[in-house]
């Protein structure tokens, strides 16, 4: 599990509170329940307001993704399709027919067994490429909710802040209680400005960030797939697909295939 977007907000939220309390200040004084039910509350209806009731409800399982997804090394892919490159060039495409049931890469899974059914390469390149292109279209109207979720929490913040502005005025007879009053009042333009900027964007940003990787993937499955259908040589596939990984990857790749050579 990559623990980027975990550590990222944990301690950004952890700097904020720091700072509260190195200035003197109480942490507890920002945490206020009215405040953060109006910015989290009002900024997610209003993103669902301009989208879809789909959007809304997966907005969890779009959380999860973002904060659990699993990033696995490029050059295991890699290994992987050289290994099922390797048993087709010498046993034939068929008898991947057992080995696709034991692969776990999705993706990867249904461009063999389209591979094995006989659908001719240009079909198939036609169908995977339609697959990224649905999975992009997707991923961005997922992505999109958190991306408005950011661009309204400020603002509601601002209205939590109006709002608390008019209760102070409203009770100018009573000077002792001003100061506390407009503080808290300001809290809800903390929240809106702080939820946007350390957690809602950075969670469109991670979103589009594990689309990317996915489909780097998935154009590197289609191109072994093809490769294993067209029966090329297993040295070559490796090649092929170690160019279109990551320059650091291909690297990592290349010094541990030359040490699985060497011994």
């Amino acid at each position: 599990m990559d623990l980027a977007s975990i550590i990222g907000i944990v301690v950004a939220v952890v700097i904020v509170f720091a700072v509260q309390i190195l200035e003197g200040g109480n942490p507890a004084s920002i945490i206020l329940i009215p405040s953060m039910l109006l910015v989290f509350g009002g900024a997610f209806m209003a993103a669902m307001a301009g989208g879809v009731m789909k959007d809304a409800i997966g907005i969890g399982k779009l959380f999860q993704k973002a904060l659990l997804a699993k990033v696995a090394p490029p050059t295991k892919l890699v290994d992987e399709v050289v290994k099922l490159a390797e048993r087709a060039r010498r046993e034939g495409l068929l008898a991947l027919e057992d080995a696709v049931k034991t692969v776990e890469h999705p993706f990867l899974k249904r461009g063999l067994q389209l591979a094995i059914d006989g659908t001719d390469p240009e079909e198939l390149h036609d169908i995977l490429h339609a697959e990224i292109g649905a999975k992009k279209k997707a991923d961005k109207a997922g992505k999109k909710i958190f991306e408005n979720m950011g661009g309204y929490a400020p603002t509601v913040g601002i209205i939590g802040t109006v709002m608390g502005l008019v209760h102070v005025l409203e009770n100018l007879d009573k000077p002792e209680s001003l100061g506390h009053s407009i503080a808290a009042a300001f809290v809800a333009t903390l929240w809106g400005v702080l939820s946007a900027n350390l957690i809602f964007l950075p969670m469109a940003a991670r979103l589009d960030r594990l689309t990317g990787i996915e489909v780097d993937e998935m154009e590197l499955v289609i191109d072994g797939v093809l490769a294993i259908q067209a029966g090329s040589n297993p040295r070559l596939v490796a090649q092929k697909l170690r160019s279109l990984l990551p320059p650091d990857a291909a690297a990592a790749a290349e010094v541990a295939a030359s040490n699985k050579k060497a011994a």
